[in-house]
């Protein structure tokens, strides 16, 4: 049996949220001592991992709660239950395109760093060395131009 505290550091979790998660209902196999500390057996860790997953994919704790649910009922729930996590996963497939996107660009960016570091290309990411495309007066008489009009 695991206490609260060893659970929360065994999943990474604030000791907070495993009794959130807990008095949310989230954990069905919940037990308790004599003084009514929850206590964790290897089931309800189990329940607490799918918890943590499902919530770092976005679920909501109502549609997580609306999981669980669906579990305890049994084998007349498994059509419902892959529709949820089939909604989950590709929830999930589009924030790890997310996360490969920003990879992607850091990876350039660092690239691009070291290509200046090296002498290869110029710093052209600072505006201030930028070259004046317009003469300030072309600018203002474009302006007073297509105002004219």
């Amino acid at each position: 049996m695991y206490t609260v505290k060893k659970v929360a550091q065994m999943l990474d979790l604030s000791e907070h949220a495993v009794r959130y998660y807990t008095d949310k209902g989230l954990i069905p196999s919940i037990l308790r001592d004599q003084n009514n500390n929850r206590l964790f057996d290897e089931e309800s860790v189990n329940w607490l991992i799918g918890v943590k997953i499902l919530k770092q994919c976005g679920m909501s704790i109502e549609d997580i709660k609306t999981y669980a649910d669906l579990c305890i009922k049994g084998d007349s729930t498994i059509q419902e239950r892959y529709e949820i996590i089939l909604r989950q996963r590709e929830r999930a497939l589009l924030q790890l395109q997310e996360v490969k996107s920003t990879v992607d660009y850091l990876e350039a960016k660092t690239n691009y760093y070291l290509n200046i570091m090296e002498g290869v290309v110029a710093d052209s990411s600072n505006p201030a060395k930028w070259p004046l495309k317009y003469e300030i007066h072309e600018v203002w008489d474009s302006i007073k131009k297509d105002g004219a009009k």
